[in-house]
């Protein structure tokens, strides 16, 4: 019994160390608006009380990684129509235990687009966002943490759709075109607009 003890103690410890890396992406994370000002906290909060936070095993929720990727010349961004949620989204997914929610971004991002030559523009978060997803055949309602990553695309690459999405489409910066009023969409293609 003492052994499986101290076994759990030093997962806990060495989970709670690897989380250091969002934690610190996060305190250095100032954001604007009051939706992410809340977030910030929120995700402070599970992270601090769930060790295992990015595991996708966590049936109430996980930290997941997002991407606003963006052409070479910074003149369209890749969104996907989710095949599961029937919505638009950024391209992102699970962290599936990767406590590096950048490289989590870039994988995914590579995965879901087809494109390999994808670099971060930085390397601080660009937008965060906590949001439920709805209980289907496989899995419980529950929410994802999700920190999101301004990411291009640095050669001439066009995108692959692959089995996850519906369907794949370059966005310009006319946001009449939008596909989505998602605020969590709509937040993101403003800050990119600000920040030519």
């Amino acid at each position: 019994m003492q052994y499986a003890v101290r076994e759990v103690f030093i997962f806990y410890k060495d989970s709670m160390h690897t989380q250091n890396i969002l934690l610190n992406l996060l305190d250095n994370y100032h954001p604007a608006n009051v939706a992410e000002q809340e977030y910030k906290k929120i995700i402070i909060e599970f992270l601090n009380q769930y060790p295992n936070a990015f595991e996708r095993s966590l049936e109430i929720g996980h930290i997941t990684a997002s991407a606003w990727l963006v052409n070479k010349d910074n003149t369209k961004a890749l969104l996907m129509h989710h095949k599961k949620l029937n919505i638009w989204v950024q391209l992102g997914g699970h962290c599936d235990g990767d406590t590096n929610p950048l490289a989590v971004a870039i994988k995914e991002a590579q995965e879901e687009s087809g494109i390999v030559n994808i670099a971060p523009v930085q390397s601080v978060i660009f937008d965060i966002d906590v949001h439920l997803i709805p209980e289907n055949k496989k899995e419980k309602a529950h929410y994802h943490y999700d920190i999101r990553f301004l990411l291009q695309v640095m050669g001439d690459e066009d995108f692959i759709q692959n089995e996850e999405s519906n369907a794949l489409a370059w966005i310009d910066r006319n946001k009449e075109k939008l596909p989505t009023n998602e605020r969590s969409v709509t937040r993101m293609f403003d800050k990119w607009i600000e920040n030519k």
